[in-house]
């Protein structure tokens, strides 16, 4: 054998190694918790957890979940602004571009892909972009924002409003959430959004029907970049994250560089329960108050039927109950794939954070959705 086709072997064997490694025999994290961590980046730590939760019952319920075929990689319970339990694991993950899972290890320093509770941080964004008098009424037609699209501006078209992208009810035709390759895939490449988003054909009247659209989301994302004459990202960090104490956070680009505001969104799941703790708080951190409260108050009033389970949605947070102590009790939430979830039950002060790699598995979307049901059964 020659020298070239044994250096050429060489090599591939090393790749095969290398993927063998890293897809399946890399070792990753032991589950930890159920105690938080102290890292001084303000979060207080509840050290009477038992007073408000029948505690042994609550960390069997996480447990068990974690434990189960759901590739759960965290679980985060936070009550009246104390973080109460903290679990993370390892297991198979893979980024927004990836098609295939690497096992990756967890901590409560490592971030984590959102997906698409990005939406429901645009929607806080567009909420404070709002009050700043960089935007409009929601009634604003979003053509207006686009003169240069005249010659797709059909009357229907112009009938699309700010609020209609927010509740997802544009009438666009538009196909998200099944397979790979669809609509919102597409967004990560065209170098057009709002040419390609506004394009569709109208399948609907606006403001009639929910149909979700990623599109929309990227349209809001852009709407605010153009008006506030600042970066998505820099608009984010200065208005948003930088109040709230985080630091470590990313917002993956498309291969144009503009932010995936609608699924690239990478951070804490400690920090996403500072998000949680935000909305709760109507718009406030400590003293400060971030998001408009009456931009919180839009937010939680769901404005339509989803088709989904019986969830409700409204201005890029979904909508549903659970039951406690004999009541039924409303949650909000940012819904992201692969069991990504921020649940907040305002009439309990509760936060429940959960991220998974178990990217479009309808067991984990399920398992994690009731998970929020039995953490409030553990509610004393």
């Amino acid at each position: 054998m020659s020298t070239r086709k044994k250096i050429r072997r060489a090599i591939w064997l090393m790749i095969a190694l290398t993927l063998l490694w890293v897809y399946v025999l890399r070792p990753v994290s032991a589950q930890t918790g159920p105690t938080p961590v102290q890292l001084n980046d303000g979060w207080a730590i509840d050290l009477k957890a038992n007073e408000s939760f029948n505690t042994d019952d609550l960390h069997k319920t996480i447990e068990a979940s974690l434990a189960g075929p759901f590739n759960i990689h965290s679980v985060i319970v936070e009550r009246h602004g104390k973080l109460v339990a903290e679990y993370y694991q390892g297991g198979r993950d893979r980024s927004v571009y990836a098609l295939i899972s690497a096992r990756q290890s967890f901590n409560a320093s490592e971030i984590h892909d959102v997906r698409s509770i990005g939406k429901s941080v645009t929607s806080l964004l567009f909420g404070v972009a709002q009050e700043q008098g960089v935007i409009g009424k929601l009634s604003t037609p979003v053509l207006d924002f686009y003169p240069e699209l005249k010659d797709i501006a059909t009357p229907a078209k112009q009938r699309i409003t700010l609020e209609d992208l927010l509740n997802m009810s544009n009438g666009l035709q538009w196909h998200e959430g099944e397979g790979t390759f669809n609509d919102e895939f597409n967004l990560m490449w065209k170098s057009d959004i709002p040419r390609y988003v506004l394009g569709h054909d109208m399948e609907k009247t606006p403001g009639t029907v929910f149909n979700y659209n990623g599109g929309g989301t990227a349209l809001l994302a852009d709407i605010i970049t153009r008006n506030s004459h600042q970066p998505f990202k820099d608009y984010a960090r200065d208005h948003l994250f930088q109040p709230l104490g985080i630091r470590d956070w990313e917002w993956v680009s498309d291969i144009h560089g503009r932010p995936l505001s609608f699924s690239g969104l990478r951070m804490r799941p400690r920090d996403l329960a500072k998000i949680g703790r935000l909305v709760l708080n109507k718009g406030r951190w400590g003293k400060t108050q971030i998001v408009p409260e009456a931009w919180i108050d839009l937010s939680l009033t769901p404005k339509f039927v989803t088709g989904v389970s019986n969830f409700e949605y409204g201005h890029q947070w979904w909508a549903g109950s659970v039951e406690w102590q004999g009541k039924t009790h409303a949650w909000h939430a940012g819904f992201g794939n692969g069991g990504q979830r921020l649940f907040i039950v305002p009439d309990l002060d509760l936060v429940v954070v959960t991220t998974a790699g178990a990217y479009d598995e309808d067991a984990t979307a399920i398992r994690v959705n009731r998970l929020l049901q039995e953490i409030v059964k553990t509610i004393r």
